[in-house]
């Protein structure tokens, strides 16, 4: 997928924004918008509180770091068995996300020292 990304300083309003603020101004936010090349408008939209300085691309790498994110918990949770605890005591319960989370260190580090399946041998 290719697309365009548009970044831009703002302030964002509302009555809980307002609540929380100190002073008189309001924060400066980074908005991110992605628009995707045969789509008509933008399509995804990330407000970001990282400093002004920040290239437009670790934004979009940021924006994006969310879907590896998704992706690892719902492998912990339906293959590695990150749900599938059943039992009463903390020390049970620490000791499994103990290892399942081991378990997906071992699958990313497997992964990583894979070669890609274009250079497999025959």
């Amino acid at each position: 997928m290719y697309s365009r990304f548009v970044a831009l300083r703002i302030r964002p309003a509302g009555r809980e924004i307002r609540k929380n603020t100190d002073g008189l101004e309001l924060p400066v936010r980074w908005l991110l918008a992605e628009w995707p090349a045969d789509q008509s408008e933008p399509v995804q939209f990330w407000l970001s509180n990282l400093p002004a300085d920040t290239a437009l691309a670790t934004l979009v790498r940021t924006a994006k770091l969310r879907w590896r994110i998704e992706h690892d918990y719902r492998e912990m949770k339906q293959a590695l068995g990150l749900a599938h605890f059943e039992g009463r005591t903390w020390r049970g319960w620490h000791h499994h996300v103990t290892l399942v989370s081991v378990a997906h260190a071992f699958c990313t580090l497997q992964r990583m020292t894979r070669s890609p399946k274009g250079t497999a041998s025959a």
